[in-house]
């Protein structure tokens, strides 16, 4: 990051919403540590080399930017949601030892083996939804059909919130994760909404309690003395619902749209479906639609990376998908290796702040695929790649829709 490097303007363009960038190859060679322009018109600096970006993400020292912090801004002044600004104060500590007793309440309900108990009950609903949408006929948006439905319904049982209310919920995350869709007099009513929401289920389980996640978070908070409270509660709530649903629904469309732009691919996981569990995880490395900017992260000291001093107070944006292309890390990283092995991606971050639900995504994009290659196995995209569009503006990524025929 220098004065003679040219200032690198994000979201990046790209020719297909499924190929990543020309630019991150140059900057990954030439400029790992890259002067940004955000559309807000603030800078920063984005890190595209796999160890710097995992070597950031891991150190205790820094979080995203919090209330208070000097840090830039994704969205324009007069927009964007919670995961674009750092002005809402959301009573879920993101550093320390705060955090990390967050973590512990919450993070022993999305264990591998947790998920391997809900497996059988996503499996149903899948192969549900997919008789829905082949009575529906061809072609169809496996989005819609599937993508959304599926992961919100889980996410909805777990937490025991009604599937119902499934839209509501859409258009809150949305709001949330939003860049330039809605003003900031919207995005701030749907999170006053959100809000309203989750303490009003919060106190219907406390007076009812289930056997869902809120429930027993409410209860074991009750006896431990030293559980969440309920602020904590209802932003964990928020929090779970917009991530438990939002980033799998976008990444069950594009991970079916990576599978079958080649359709060689699709065919040897027909052919093998053991396959299933490295094929998933190396769609999630070779995805290149996560939103365009990354995760960001506060320096509230300086940060030395290859010589390269940056200063404290600078916004660093870790470049996810760029990290995944590196071809230090990863052998022939631009090819999609769907029997990948190890594949230490950073899709889902590192360290202490590393995605809380990660095994819940994995299991369902792998249950996903599983149900689609034993139903469907002559599923193919209904249009070229080329007519696939991108959601503009979403700071997760994803496919407006994805046209599927069998």
């Amino acid at each position: 990051m220098s004065q003679n490097d040219p200032v690198v303007r994000l979201p990046l363009p790209t020719e297909s919403p499924l190929e990543p960038p020309a630019e991150w190859e140059r900057l990954r060679a030439r400029c790992p540590v890259a002067t940004i322009e955000l559309p807000s018109g603030d800078t920063g600096a984005l890190l595209t080399r796999y160890d710097h970006v995992k070597a950031l993400l891991s150190d205790t020292r820094f979080s995203r930017p919090l209330p208070g912090d000097d840090s830039a801004r994704v969205a324009p002044e007069d927009g964007g949601g919670v995961a674009t600004r750092n002005d809402t104060a959301l009573s879920i500590a993101f550093k320390g030892a705060e955090h990390q007793r967050w973590r512990r309440h919450v993070g022993r309900y999305f264990t591998a083996k947790r998920m391997t108990a809900l497996r059988p009950g996503m499996t149903r609903t899948a192969e549900t939804l997919i008789e829905a949408m082949v009575a529906g006929g061809a072609p169809a948006d496996l989005k819609a059909a599937l993508g959304f439905p599926l992961p919100v319904s889980v996410i909805c049982q777990l937490l025991g919130a009604p599937v119902e209310d499934r839209d509501r919920f859409s258009y809150w995350s949305d709001a949330f994760l939003n860049i330039d869709r809605y003003t900031r007099k919207e995005t701030e009513a749907a999170e006053a909404e959100f809000a309203a929401y989750m303490t009003e289920l919060i106190a219907a389980k406390r007076a009812a309690p289930g056997e869902d996640l809120i429930s027993t978070l409410i209860e074991e908070s009750r006896a431990e003395g030293e559980g969440l409270t309920d602020p904590e509660l209802r932003d964990t709530g928020i929090s779970l619902l917009v991530a438990g649903h939002e980033t799998t629904a976008n990444m069950i469309g594009k991970m079916i749209a990576m599978l079958l732009a080649d359709r060689s691919r699709w065919e040897r996981l027909v052919a093998d479906p053991s396959l299933v569990r490295t094929a998933v995880d190396e769609v999630l490395r070779a995805d290149a639609n996560l939103g365009g900017f990354g995760v960001r992260r506060f320096l509230t000291e300086d940060f030395e990376i290859d010589g390269t001093v940056v200063p404290t107070g600078t916004t660093v944006f870790c470049g996810l998908s760029a990290a995944n292309r590196d071809e230090r890390a990863f052998a022939d990283a631009d090819e999609l290796d769907l029997g990948r092995s190890p594949n230490p991606h950073l899709t889902f971050g590192a360290g202490p702040h590393s995605c809380l639900g990660q095994a819940l995504a994995r299991t369902e994009l792998q249950v996903v695929l599983e149900v689609l290659l034993r139903t469907l196995p002559s599923l193919e995209l209904a249009v070229p790649v080329t007519e696939l569009k991108p959601l503009a503006g979403l700071a997760v990524g994803g496919l407006r829709e994805v046209p599927v025929r069998w």
